[in-house]
């Protein structure tokens, strides 16, 4: 299949950012995120040959990340897949599929499109009658969360799922609206945006505003890493690049957390270790110049080095919220990666780079720039 690279349309996010922001425990809804519910006969088989992980892997039976590729290995969708045991007919095989709530009904139609003969029953399911959250907690103590999921799992219509991408990540919390008899409401929970700022900290794309649809591929969006890919399954759509550039290749760029800052004050990024994350929630307090943002810097917007023109840009801007975000970066300029079989790259500690507000450079009003550093987080290193 082929797909025609849409412009993205950026959607806030919900809630606001706060200085005072603890992502170390949380519990919030993913207004973000839509689900497409796929039953019958013929369900399993059909996924089975359309996204890029193993659906009958036994490690694979609680749920699973994974993405739609077009023919040419390019990612049309990432998603995660869950087994859907909540619904009105238990016993029939059907499945969940989380996915860009601005991208679930292009994916609807993209599984239709390709369904054929295939005995299942597609259907975009309102946010109504599935309700989707993530829950977290690195204190490791009973909260008011954790409470909560234990509250809303005892009536049977809902079901905790550790992320399938990250160890330790947190868990998605699957609710089925329709007949839960404790029913989640907005006064318990955390800002969705606490979600997004420890996801962007971690270096976990999620959506095609990140993992832009038509473009990027599977392993420079951290897709092998984050568990979404099976090399051993059989054929699927899109199968034969991502096997050619897992064994032959290099992967030279990967989707990394960056953090914007001012003139003359340079970040420290924490050592490496599952602490890393409670350390990076001061870099959260950085200011940085005259009130930038991430929101403000476009989508696909060349990060290059200061004062010095690459014949490529080392990276580009993804997306990020307050003064952190998501880049594709070149490993061996912009981090101390040493790619295997090669010699060290033009990394320099030293060196640093900015990012554009946007408009062209030579124009009346040359656009503002601001200084960004990528890093690797614990997990992908």
């Amino acid at each position: 299949c082929r797909s025609v690279q849409r412009k993205q349309q950026r959607r806030p996010f919900s809630g606001t950012v706060s200085t005072q922001t603890d992502l170390r425990a949380g519990l919030t809804k993913l207004t973000s995120r839509r689900l497409i519910s796929v039953s019958g006969p013929d369900a399993s088989k059909f996924l089975q040959g359309v996204i890029t992980n193993n659906i009958n892997a036994p490690h694979n039976a609680n749920g699973f990340y994974t993405g739609f590729l077009t023919a040419q290995g390019r990612v049309v969708h990432d998603v995660i897949i869950y087994p859907d045991d909540l619904g009105p007919e238990p016993g029939k095989q059907s499945f969940l599929i989380e996915v860009d709530a601005d991208e679930a009904a292009t994916l609807h139609k993209h599984i239709k499109r390709y369904k054929l003969r295939s005995k299942f029953n597609l259907k975009l399911l309102d946010p109504e009658e599935r309700a989707l959250y993530h829950s977290w907690n690195d204190l490791h103590q009973a909260g008011p969360w954790s409470k909560l999921i234990d509250e809303v799992q005892k009536d049977g219509n809902a079901r905790a799922v550790p992320d399938p991408r990250v160890p330790a990540f947190g868990s998605r919390v699957v609710v089925n609206q329709t007949s839960s008899s404790s029913p989640l409401t907005d006064g318990d929970l955390t800002p969705e945006s606490s979600y997004h700022l420890r996801r962007f900290l971690l270096g976990i794309p999620e959506g095609q505003s990140e993992i832009i649809s038509g473009t990027a591929l599977p392993l420079e969006s951290n897709m092998d890493v984050m568990n979404g890919i099976d090399f051993r399954k059989g054929c699927y759509v899109g199968q034969e690049l991502t096997i050619r550039t897992k064994h032959r290749g290099v992967v030279r760029k990967r989707i990394l957390p960056c953090i914007l800052y001012s003139e003359g004050a340079a970040p420290e990024i924490p050592a490496d270790g599952p602490g890393q994350l409670e350390a990076l929630e001061k870099l959260l307090k950085l200011e940085v110049e005259q009130g930038v943002k991430a929101e403000m810097i476009p989508q696909g917007a060349s990060i290059d080095k200061v004062d010095k023109k690459s014949r490529s840009a080392p990276g580009k801007w993804l997306r990020g919220i307050g003064n952190v975000g998501l880049a594709l970066c070149r490993l061996e300029v912009m981090t101390d990666t040493v790619l295997p079989g090669e010699t060290p790259g033009t990394y320099s500690p030293e060196q640093e780079f900015v990012v554009s507000l946007g408009g062209e450079e030579g124009s009346e009003v040359e656009a503002k720039k601001v200084k960004v550093k990528a890093f690797v987080p614990f997990w992908l290193r």
